[in-house]
């Protein structure tokens, strides 16, 4: 049953944006180790920050081992609700692809612009908040409500595991840092390293994220007229200066790379048709090239629950040694050892040795399960969206962390996604709309 929340939702609105603001200033990129941080001065300052707010809002809070996590608790009982959110964000990448800059958010035409206001700042603090609103209606929690607060995500998620190890964990929750109505099922998530010494000559490198399709990738040489009319008789964008050849693509999530235009790709299939000796540039160019399924490699792999495989190259180098790295999202039925069997064969002939750098094992709950059933039902009944079913997805959240967890909005169906991309926004109606969906939940998850 719903309860109205319509005053002290409109009174939070105000409050929720100016915290938005002043958590986007804090350019919380991982910087592993720098200032005598776990992941540096800026994730640990998000981390604080966040924790300021929600103590301002009457949490009782805690920052947890030297920053590697932080918690905010409201509530009584034996039980306790999760709500698990990141406070790191990817780079910003390219400033000259941005219109604003990404760390001094500015509101045009209602929308928020900066890094963080969709992954993960802005859903987090749509949730924090929506406690408020409770909190202001007088609701008694049945059971302790915990933000928990990750601060690598983007990267190892040492920070939620430190956690885990350490601290009590939930009984069930949700991690606002997906869309809604729900996602039931999250792909199991792949990060590897393919390396060789460089024989070629070669010097590119290309990408900032494993997870994250690379919009750029440079070829450093003062030759390359030959490479600069293949890529033209391609229609491949690129510009050159008398040092470097930049081939320019589209930012996407690796979960959804076919939504993007992968630099590197297109700069080693330019080269390959050359007749490079690089076995990094080979392999990328003629297994890969860009297909965000690798069917040459894999051939069709996809389930019913959740799609087809999914890979990106998400960073390749070139100096010393030659470093490929790869983003893979496999089918929640698929064995992970079949895929690596495949790819490490692939890789192999051209002399690339396999590494893996991270797994996360993928999840999959019933859709006829408790949590599910309640999210979908309240969403349903708020957005009025009686149609769009819950999904299955490559992104990798919080949700894996722990069981009995799904990943629960920010976004609404058919809303842009601009995560990891330049110019990333939030639409704040939906934001605030999304702050009512979370309360509405959250007060049924506790009685």
């Amino acid at each position: 049953m719903l309860i109205n929340l319509t005053p002290q939702l409109q009174k939070q609105q105000a409050s929720l944006r100016e915290a938005l603001v002043d958590l986007i200033r804090i350019p919380s990129v991982c910087d592993e180790g720098a200032g005598g941080f776990p992941f540096g001065p800026g994730v640990d300052n998000a981390l604080r920050k966040v924790l300021e707010i929600a103590g301002g809002l009457g949490f009782r809070t805690h920052y947890g081992e030297g920053g590697y996590y932080g918690y905010a608790e409201v509530g009584e009982g034996q039980e306790m609700l999760g709500i698990m959110g990141h406070l790191d964000v990817v780079p910003a990448g390219n400033l000259e692809d941005w219109a604003t800059h990404p760390f001094d958010p500015v509101e045009r035409d209602g929308m928020l612009y900066g890094r963080g206001t969709q992954d993960d700042k802005g859903p987090t603090l749509a949730a924090l908040f929506a406690v408020r609103t409770l909190m202001d209606a007088g609701v008694t929690f049945n059971k302790r409500i915990r933000f928990i607060f990750g601060t690598d995500e983007e990267t190892l998620w040492r920070g939620i595991q430190r956690y885990k190890e350490r601290e009590e964990i939930p009984s069930m929750g949700f991690t606002p840092d997906a869309r809604f109505p729900l996602v039931y099922a999250e792909k199991g998530l792949l990060q590897c390293v393919l390396e060789a010494k460089n024989e070629s000559g070669l010097r590119i490198s290309g990408g900032s994220a494993f997870n994250a399709v690379p919009d750029s990738a440079t070829l450093y040489s003062t030759h390359h007229d030959d490479l600069a009319e293949e890529l033209h008789s391609l229609k491949f964008d690129f510009a050159r200066n008398n040092e470097q050849l930049i081939v320019t693509g589209q930012a996407a999530h690796a979960m959804e790379p076919e939504c993007g235009v992968n630099a590197i790709a297109r700069l080693c299939i330019g080269l390959d048709a050359l007749g490079t000796e690089s076995g990094a540039v080979r392999f990328i160019a003629r297994e890969i090239g860009e297909d965000p399924y690798a069917t040459r490699i894999f051939g069709t792999c996809e389930d019913k629950p959740s799609g087809k495989l999914r890979l990106n190259v998400g960073k390749l180098d070139i100096g010393d040694t030659e470093h490929i790295s790869i983003d893979c999202r496999i089918p929640v039925t698929v064995p992970k050892e079949k895929v690596v069997r495949k790819l490490s064969a692939a890789a192999q002939r051209y002399g690339l040795a396999y590494r893996e750098f991270d797994w996360l094992a993928p999840i999959y709950l019933p859709l006829d399960h408790f949590l599910i059933k309640t999210l979908a039902r309240v969403y349903g009944l708020i957005s009025g969206d009686l149609i769009t079913p819950p999904i299955a997805t490559g992104g990798a959240t919080y949700a894996r962390a722990m069981d009995n967890c799904v990943a629960f909005g920010a976004l609404f169906p058919n809303e842009p996604n601009t995560e990891h991309q330049p110019n990333e926004r939030a639409v704040l109606k939906n934001l605030y709309r999304a702050m009512e969906i979370y309360a509405q939940a959250i007060y049924e998850l506790t009685r």
